[in-house]
This record gives C-alpha cells, structure tokens and sequence, in this order.
C-alpha cells in the first residue's frame, strides 16, 4: 500500500492519501487528545507528542504538528501509523461509540434571520459548490455558521485552522466569491 503525502498551504500541517475513502460522508476534525480518543487512528497520531490537530476528509487526513516540530522527524511515524492502519482495514472510530456519527453545527448560533432564508441558500451552495471543495484540496473544510447583518460567519478546519494564508483566503478570496454573487454579503469572519 502507497500513502502519498500532498503538502498544504499551513506549513504545519500535511495532508495524507491513503488511495481509499477515509470519511464517506462529511468531515471530522480532532483539535484536542481528548476529541480523538472517540478514533483509535486519531488517538494513535495524537500519542506520537507531537501532533496537534487530526481532520479526517473525504479521501485524506491531514496532520498538524505542534511549532517548534520538524515534519521530517514526525512524518516517519505519522506514514507508519496510517500505513498499518489502512493496511489491516482497522475502523475509523471506536466500536459502540456514537464517534462517528456528525452533529450539525447549531447555524443559528450567529443570528440567521428567517428574512434572510434565501441569502443564506445563496451563501450555503456557494460555499458547498466552490469553497469546499477547493479547501478540501488544500486539506480542510470550511463550516457555514451563520450569516448577520451582512457578516458571513465561517469555521475553518484541518489544515485551514490555523494556516498563516487563512486571513488572505478567506478576505480576499471566499469574501470576494461572496460579495460578487450575493450582493448583501459586507464581510467574512472565521469563529
């Protein structure tokens, strides 16, 4: 088995193919030791020390190692545990846990206002059809949250949590796509 590694925008982090589905639908992102106790591969990335972040994608994980850590210590080991973990076809997430299972965020935690039902459709397709997908490439996602007074409120995960070009993305290209198509967008935050 061949686990290529592709490398993102976030220096610190790196995105891994295994050549199979990891996640069949939705994205799942580990930010703590805690979270990733749910997925026995997520735990055993998060036990090396020096990994800081684990986002399980559609076909990829991407790894985020801690500042101060070299890829080129870490990488060895992180291709080691995903290697014997697609090898042997071990589960993703911990059996008898509800781990797998996504919650959808709670949307109207920033205001959607019932009035602006077809705005936020507007913003949702947008980000599904050309911002997703685009950050899925670069080894993240990216959650709608919410939409108030002209301000977007978006989760950036994986390898766009934290990435230093996430402000120059989301300002000057998700807030650019935004504005152009949906004329009452004013602004993009990330939460």
């Amino acid at each position: 088995m061949l686990i290529e590694t592709e490398l993102t925008p976030n220096p610190a982090t790196i995105k891994f193919l295994p050549g199979q589905a990891v996640m069949g639908n939705g994205t799942r992102d580990f930010a703590t030791p805690e979270e990733a106790e749910a997925s026995p591969l997520a735990d055993a990335l998060f036990r090396l020390g020096d990994v800081t972040g684990v986002f399980f994608g559609g076909d990829f994980i991407s790894v985020t190692i801690a500042p101060g850590s070299e890829w080129r210590d870490v990488k060895p080991d992180v291709l080691s545990i995903l290697l014997e973990h697609f090898s042997a076809n071990m589960p993703l997430f911990a059996p008898g846990s509800a781990a797998g299972i996504a919650v959808p965020l709670d949307d109207d935690a920033f205001g959607d206002d019932p009035e602006d039902a077809e705005i936020v459709a507007q913003i949702r397709d947008l980000i599904d059809t050309r911002v997703r997908p685009a950050v899925a490439n670069d080894g993240g996602d990216i959650i709608y949250r919410g939409f108030d007074e002209g301000t977007v409120f978006l989760q950036l995960q994986g390898a766009c949590a934290g990435c230093p070009s996430s402000s120059a993305t989301l300002k000057n290209g998700i807030e650019q796509l935004l504005k152009h198509y949906v004329p009452e967008v004013t602004e993009v935050r990330a939460v």
